[in-house]
């Protein structure tokens, strides 16, 4: 992905996804095997799920049975409140 850190792709919109992916072994190609994936991406295209995804396809020798995707947007603007600081004293 990019070098940003969490927070900074958390305010552009991107949230934590987690990609449950099920393909078929090469040598058994009646057995499903999981794969998990996770990273931050924007809902609901996937577009960085999607680029692993072609790349699966074309480097990777089992075939994608399916692909169940989940996403939590981690931090809203509600939550950030700019100049805001708590005294504990």
């Amino acid at each position: 992905m990019s070098n940003e850190s969490p927070l900074a792709l958390q305010l552009k919109g991107y949230r934590l996804a987690t990609a449950e992916i099920l393909y078929h072994l090469p040598d058994h190609p009646k057995l499903l095997q999981t794969y998990v994936w996770q990273d931050y991406d924007i809902a609901p295209r996937y577009p960085v799920l999607n680029r692993f995804l072609d790349f699966w396809t074309r480097e990777i020798e089992g075939r994608l049975h399916s692909v169940r995707v989940t996403g939590k947007e981690l931090i809203s603007a509600a939550e950030m409140r700019v100049g805001t600081l708590l005294s504990l004293q």
